[in-house]
């Protein structure tokens, strides 16, 4: 826990993504929320068929949605959610002429019905 599922549109090329996770993942241990780094999992997701809106126009998006365990106060959330933000809005030159929407949502797991092994090899 937790785990980072960022998506993002196509249309945003000068996006490294394995460097945006690894930034994103150094922001959710310097919040002091997390006791074992190797805990945070993140994973990205491009999306080829989007559309933001209903007007025409050069438009796209990344979304951040993180899954925590539950139990956290909202300021902690908003906390991690700002944090995030932050590392997102520096990700890349975003392209010029591009209107693009930045998001973070967390989003509470089960505590009880959580389950998780760890297998080491």
């Amino acid at each position: 826990m937790p785990h980072l599922h960022l998506e993002y549109s196509e249309n945003l090329p000068a996006l490294e993504v394995d460097t945006l996770l690894l930034r994103l993942n150094h922001a959710l241990v310097a919040t002091g929320q997390f006791a074992n780094e190797s805990d945070i999992k993140s994973r990205a997701v491009k999306a080829q068929a989007f559309r933001v809106g209903t007007a025409p126009g050069n438009r796209g998006f990344a979304h951040i949605k993180l899954a925590l365990l539950s139990g956290r106060s909202p300021e902690v959330k908003k906390l991690v959610s700002e944090s995030l933000l932050t590392v997102l809005t520096e990700a890349a030159p975003w392209p010029a002429g591009l209107n693009i929407q930045l998001c973070v949502e967390i989003l509470d797991i089960d505590r009880e019905s959580y389950a998780k092994a760890r297998i080491d090899g």
